[in-house]
């Protein structure tokens, strides 16, 4: 009985959740459509939420694109294959590697700090505040840092894609000794214009994840101080989460026929 009663709780639980997700993007949906937008505050969301991220997403692309060129670069050599290099290098970056990294850790820094500034704002009746006033949390505080995120994401998903290019070319050259224009050759070779849109589409979702996840989680804040603590965890948790399972579906239905 108390497996089953364990069991029903946490349905109980999670179709809450699933309820609650949904009734909050549907009304960040109606704001949107209203253009209900509060302008200054997106383009300072954007300012924090994006260029604050552009170092450590840009640190983590370029050592990761310098990964990917070292172990390509040694097998490549091995089998005289060293011009697909560059193709190799880029087709993972752009694919999947440069938004997905770019949303983990976005979300690790964004989510996390979306979360805790919300759920503060709650356990300090700041929410219930506006609400007694008639205002609307959501257009207040969701729809600026959902807009922000759906902009800056997918430019720093650019710039990641960008500087892991860049570090796998000069270490291809450094290592391998393969001339900077062979591997910009086969990188042309191996991704067209739509894989880069593609790309850029999954940094969209994963945007629209991180916002969403980050603020219900802000907003669903109980406890005080301690349950602040556990809504940031949770939301970089399930953000992570829900990143790399959308990342497979829309990998297997944007490249799985091709």
């Amino acid at each position: 009985m108390g497996i089953l009663e364990r069991f029903g709780e946490r349905t109980i639980a999670f179709l809450e959740y699933l309820g609650g997700m949904t009734a909050l993007i549907g009304e960040s949906v109606r704001s949107l459509v209203h253009a209900q937008i509060r302008y200054a505050e997106t383009f300072l969301q954007a300012y924090e939420l994006g260029i604050g991220s552009l170092l450590i997403v840009l640190l983590t692309s370029l050592f990761t694109g310098m990964v990917i060129s070292l172990e390509s670069a040694q097998q490549a050599v091995q089998f005289g294959i060293g011009s697909l290099v560059g193709g190799a290098v880029t087709y993972t970056s752009v694919r999947e590697l440069g938004p997905m990294l770019t949303a983990v850790v976005v979300a690790g820094r964004v989510g996390s700090a979306i979360a805790a500034e919300i759920g503060s704002m709650v356990v300090t009746e700041q929410i219930d505040a506006l609400r007694s006033m008639g205002l609307s949390p959501v257009r207040f505080l969701v729809v600026p840092r959902l807009l922000a995120l759906a902009i800056m994401l997918p430019l720093l998903t650019v710039f990641a894609d960008i500087i892991s290019i860049l570090g796998g070319m000069w270490i291809a050259q450094a290592y391998a000794h393969i001339n900077p224009a062979s591997f910009i050759s086969s990188a042309r070779q191996a991704v067209g214009f739509e894989d880069v849109v593609k790309g850029l589409l999954k940094a969209l979702i994963f945007a629209c994840i991180i916002a969403f996840v980050g603020c219900y989680q802000g907003l669903s804040t109980r406890g005080g101080a301690a349950g602040v603590g556990r809504a940031t965890t949770s939301a970089v948790v399930i953000s992570i989460i829900l990143i790399f399972g959308t990342n497979f579906v829309m990998s297997y239905l944007l490249f799985g026929g091709h």
